[in-house]
């Protein structure tokens, strides 16, 4: 008897899906897209398309690279009495199904949909009894954006190639991310510091310790202002000579509540704060632990789907959760009712959130069959599961404003505030990563109440200065694409990825930066293409692509309204667009041909070359010279580029010595303990020079 054919995207999948159905299964995988437009040519007739929007008709074709792939899945369906196609259950995974129904040239009546979120003997199965049509609103909506993309990015990139840098390219969604990076920069350069001082007093009561910052002058309300040192010099002299007597005592409690399970957005985000990942990285971690990981004899899929925008969580699954809490924690971590999370309006809502498919796999009880990176993040998904599950935090909040006292001046007010933990609900199994530290972790407070009298220990005073916004991470990048509705869970990671790969931003650590390129060429965009390339523009196209899924559009119809109006702006870039020259002069002349060299910039950063190209293709590399010698050998220091695009500094005889910063050497020497070098160390907002060894910064 002739077997059911499965098609899967993935063999690990496949191998994992094997060990859930009979013998009367033959599982193959497609290794994901099997057919595309053409790579050198648009493949979409635009002249009939702007005459008739709905004739945008995609000429696909199958890849180079699966043409063996398709001879195989063409060959097993023929005897096939069923073939079920499983790719993944998202938008895209509908247009794979749909590309590779259409190469299979099988009758349409032997074609089955099949969709599971986790990869468990109970879904699989499930997902085979519950067999369906291809969604073709699903794939119409996942056609739209691919031809949109096509258009935009096909169409975009020649110009970009021509007018500023040749190889140049666009692209609908990495684009606005590069603007969004570009508008913040601008602010950041564009802002000007204030000055302004802090100054706080160290108190006592029975030998523990207070710490307190004057916030107030002649009442409790009225604020203290300390513009310069002059200011804060004479508020200091008159703490020093003070009585300082305790005024109120306010104790509120409080409530945290815990966050929801993941879902991509935020798995990206605090993958990047806790485990310091980039986006790429956790989603190809994720998507392995989605397919399957071998345990014992087993393959097995750790967690549901991972590219998701809701936070709907099954009952079977929450039931499980709530017996796991009880047993482990106790029922006093236990809420009455499960809790539950709105999903965003414009979320699809078609998968669960990220979560663990086995409650019964703690990650240290399998710990020993994953590697380092599959047990991070399972752990991370596992704690934020079952928290989100979990009662809250009971927090008492305290905040003590005391008063300083002399005969001569009008009383000046400092305050204290701490907190203590009453009940750590949540918090007992997991805390969320914040993108800048904040003053949360207070002190707690010894036992106080009005009309306490303190004893001063010191009083001091700083500096300080106004902070510019701060440069965006993967992870404040991904928080406001997702907030903006720009791009869907599957699109973050490649963009992030793209946006460094191609030149527009360098990635320092975490921090992200626009070069001098991605300035260039975001300014020439919001000249001729501001309609196309605006966060508004973007997020509504996500809209409408979204209405068409739901079956309000003809996707056609939504292609030509947008492609329309963004021809015309092609028309006057192409006409009106000065070129861009980008490369600078130098002294040298070529070496074979006598031609000026010039400095140019490409994908791998900066190098020289003859100016008589093509004729003449002379060429070196040229790596930027810091002014400080290497530490370890004397040699010259060099900006180089890691693998992963990252900016460091290399000695320039490596491997013979192996001096590496990731902070780049400024001439010292430092005024507090005379090394002979500074660094700068890249802020999110404010970039700080400092002595590497006392950590003093430069004046």
């Amino acid at each position: 008897m002739s077997k059911h054919l499965v098609i899967v995207e993935s063999p690990a999948k496949a191998k994992t899906i094997s060990q859930y159905l009979g013998s009367d299964y033959h599982i193959l995988a497609s290794y994901g897209h099997v057919r595309d437009l053409p790579e050198r040519t648009l493949g979409i007739d635009i002249k009939a398309g702007l005459n008739n929007k709905s004739q945008f008709t995609p000429q696909y074709s199958v890849m180079k690279d699966k043409q063996k792939v398709i001879k195989q899945l063409r060959d097993a369906s023929k005897t096939a009495p069923t073939v079920y196609l499983a790719t993944d259950p998202d938008r895209e995974g509908e247009a794979i199904a749909w590309h590779i129904k259409e190469s299979l040239k099988v009758p349409n009546h032997k074609i089955r949909r099949v969709v599971f979120h986790e990869i468990t003997k109970t879904a699989v199965q499930h997902a085979i009894g519950n067999a369906r049509d291809i969604n073709t609103h699903l794939v119409d909506a996942q056609q739209a954006r691919r031809v949109l993309d096509r258009l935009i990015g096909y169409k975009l990139s020649p110009i970009l190639s021509k007018k500023i840098r040749k190889g140049l390219s666009a692209g609908r969604v990495q684009s606005v991310a590069v603007k969004l990076i570009c508008d913040r920069e601008t602010a950041i350069r564009a802002f000007v510091p204030e000055e302004y001082w802090v100054v706080t007093v160290s108190l006592d009561k029975n030998q523990q310790g207070i710490q307190a910052k004057l916030v107030a002058e002649g009442t409790p309300d009225a604020k203290c202002d300390l513009p310069n040192e002059s200011v804060a010099t004479g508020m200091v002299t008159r703490l020093e000579s003070s009585q300082y007597t305790v005024h109120s005592v306010k104790k509120t409690k409080q409530k945290r509540n815990p966050y929801p399970p993941f879902i991509t957005s935020t798995l990206q985000q605090d993958a990047s704060r806790k485990l310091n990942w980039s986006a790429k990285k956790t989603m190809m971690v994720a998507q392995k632990l989605y397919e399957g990981v071998p345990i014992g004899n087993d393959t097995v899929g750790l967690i549901t789907y991972m590219r998701t925008d809701s936070f709907r969580v099954s009952d079977e699954a929450l039931a499980a959760v709530r017996d796991h809490i009880t047993a482990v924690y106790g029922p006093n971590y236990l809420p009455a009712s499960p809790n539950r999370y709105k999903t965003k309006g414009d979320a699809q809502d078609a998968h669960e959130a990220i979560r663990p498919t086995y409650l019964t796999r703690s990650p240290d009880a399998i710990r020993s069959a994953l590697t380092p990176d599959f047990y991070k993040l399972y752990r991370l998904i596992w704690d934020r599961f079952v928290a989100s599950q979990m009662k809250p935090s009971d927090i008492e909040n305290t905040s003590v404003m005391i008063e300083a006292t002399t005969t001569a001046h009008p009383p000046l007010y400092v305050k204290a505030t701490g907190h203590v933990v009453l009940f750590d609900g949540f918090t007992a199994v997991y805390i969320e990563g914040k993108d800048q530290e904040d003053e949360e972790n207070a002190k707690r407070l010894p036992p106080l109440s009005e009309k306490d009298v303190l004893s001063l220990v010191a009083v001091n005073s700083q500096q300080k200065f106004t902070q510019p916004p701060s440069r965006y991470t993967e992870a404040t990048l991904v928080k406001e694409l997702e907030e903006s509705g720009i791009g869907r869970p599957s699109t973050y990671a490649p963009t992030l990825s793209t946006i460094v790969d191609r030149g527009y931003v360098d990635k320092e650590k975490k921090t992200l930066f626009p070069t001098d390129l991605g300035m260039l060429t975001n300014t020439k965009l919001q000249e001729f293409f501001s309609g196309v390339i605006d966060v508004r523009f973007t997020a509504d196209m996500e809209t409408r692509l979204d209405e068409i899924m739901e079956g309000k559009h003809v996707w056609e119809d939504v292609v030509g309204d947008i492609y329309t109006p963004f021809h015309s702006m092609l028309s006057r870039a192409q006409n009106e667009m000065e070129k861009v020259n980008t490369d600078q002069a130098t002294d040298e002349v070529c070496p074979k041909c006598a031609s000026p060299m010039v400095i140019k910039t490409g994908r791998f950063g900066t190098f020289i070359a003859c100016t008589n190209y093509p004729e003449c293709k002379t060429t070196r590399s040229m790596a930027a010279k810091l002014e400080v010698p290497c530490p370890l050998c004397g040699s010259d220091v060099l900006e180089r580029k890691s693998k992963k695009g990252n900016v460091f500094y290399g000695c320039s005889t490596y491997p013979t010595c192996t001096f590496a910063s990731w902070d780049r050497l400024v001439p010292g020497p430092c005024r507090s303990c005379q090394h002979p070098y500074l660094v700068v160390k890249k802020g999110k907002g404010r970039d700080q020079t400092i002595c590497p060894t006392c950590h003093t910064p430069a004046e």
